[in-house]
């Protein structure tokens, strides 16, 4: 038996109905926010994740899914959205055409990671990028894009952490700082972090081993080292946020995992998830257009992952969707009768309401279990004797009510799907 690949998921219909919630909500919110949908092939040139994401990075040195076509190109499933979507803004110059492009996406991902809860090889995520201005506010819109979002999905058990990671030339000084800090401890830091030490030191505040976290206990604090005009453009965020009513924390070792990150840099985090409790994040990346090659264009963005927040949706119980109906099911009285049947959903299809049938020739009473299953709303008798005398009869699931109708005057039946309560209040129908 073939099965899935592992840290894959089929989406089966019960999954999909929720999917379509979420994605409906998010797009609705993106259209308020003025954002608008960009879609990119699910592989890139592997030099464009090289180049954005960083080679020291775990997901260019651990993570990424990458082949050699026929061609000889070295090329990768796209393990995240915002170099495709920049990728995409320099190839068809949109900065040429709008000087502020917001834009959203929902697309797969692909990393090869452990898989675990919340945490899968093949996953998706819901996002936002707009380049094309340095605003503080435009980040501090970004987080509230996100926490919108989520709260409107029902989730409550949520945590904005926000951080400021000043510009390249701030940083590269604080680095020294934390390298000399824990020059003398670096041989007591677990393996990761030994190797982050000479390639990516910042990361090391990421690493979940409590050594490692023990041994950073009095560390310099990057946020009192960032240059004067990080420290004012992150005042502004955190003002714009309290005035909106979005509740936030600093976290001083919020860094991020991905090198083009600059300024601002924020997560959500939700305490219904296990230990992959973050449900989005993002930050500002000014200098990565440039570093593409495109002209110096400032951007910021999120991104978010779909499946955990339907994981922390769950785990709250946040929303239940009513099951999904069907207008009209049509049992077949007589097995000659399936051309008629045929016909008459055709229809009633063509009116825009939802139908269907019986294909397997089953008895009546195994046809009324499938209209229970489908929660038909009516069902249409079609056969026996008042066929034949031209009439055909309608019922009403709910209560069980009925109605004949000539079937020669389907208008009728119309009539009662179009106004559901017909059939009990107006009696003379019988």
């Amino acid at each position: 038996m073939i099965k899935a690949i592992k840290g894959t998921k089929d989406l089966l219909p019960d999954d999909v109905k929720n999917w379509k919630y979420l994605e409906h909500n998010v797009r609705n919110i993106f259209r308020d926010f003025n954002y608008k949908e960009i879609r990119t092939p699910i592989f890139e040139e592997t030099l464009l994740f090289e180049r954005s994401i960083g080679e020291a990075t775990d997901i260019v040195g651990k993570e990424m899914y990458t082949f050699t076509d026929r061609g000889g190109t070295s090329l990768t499933l796209k393990p995240e959205m915002t170099a495709s979507v920049v990728r995409a803004f320099i190839e068809h110059s949109l900065g040429n055409l709008q000087s502020l492009n917001k834009l959203f996406y929902i697309s797969p991902m692909f990393r090869q990671e452990r898989p675990q809860a919340g945490r899968l090889r093949q996953f998706h995520q819901f996002g936002a990028e707009a380049l094309g201005s340095a605003s503080p506010f435009l980040d501090a819109e970004m987080i509230q894009i996100a926490f919108h979002i989520l709260k409107k999905l029902g989730l409550n058990d949520l945590t904005v952490k926000i951080n400021s990671l000043g510009v390249p030339a701030s940083r590269e000084l604080y680095k020294e700082k934390l390298k000399s800090f824990l020059s003398d401890k670096k041989e007591l830091l677990s393996e990761d972090s030994r190797k982050r030490f000479d390639t990516n030191i910042l990361r090391i505040f990421d690493s979940k081993v409590d050594a490692d976290q023990h041994l950073l206990k009095g560390a310099p604090i990057l946020l009192e080292h960032i240059d004067d005009e990080s420290r004012n453009d992150f005042d502004i965020v955190m003002k714009a946020l309290a005035k909106a009513g979005i509740p936030f924390e600093l976290d001083p070792k919020l860094v991020r995992g991905l090198d083009y990150y600059t300024k601002t840099t924020f997560e959500i985090v939700s305490g219904k998830v296990g230990s992959q409790s973050a449900l989005c994040g993002g930050g500002r990346y000014d200098l990565l257009v440039e570093e593409l090659g495109g002209k110096p264009t400032p951007g910021v963005g999120f991104a978010a992952g779909i499946e955990r927040i339907l994981l922390a949706c769950e785990n709250e119980k946040s929303f239940t969707l009513p099951d999904d109906f069907l207008d009209l099911f049509i049992v077949k009285l007589d097995k000659e009768l399936s051309s008629v049947i045929f016909d008459t959903a055709s229809y009633f299809r063509k009116e825009g309401f939802t139908v269907d049938f019986d294909y397997l020739d089953r008895s009546v009473k195994a046809q009324m279990r499938e209209a229970n299953k489908c929660n038909a709303k009516f069902v249409l008798f079609i056969g026996g004797d008042e066929h034949k005398s031209g009439y055909c009869n309608l019922k009403k699931m709910s209560n069980g009510d009925q109605l004949q109708v000539p079937v020669a005057q389907m208008d009728q039946i119309l009539q009662a799907l179009n106004t559901p309560d017909l059939l009990q209040n107006d009696r003379s129908l019988y």
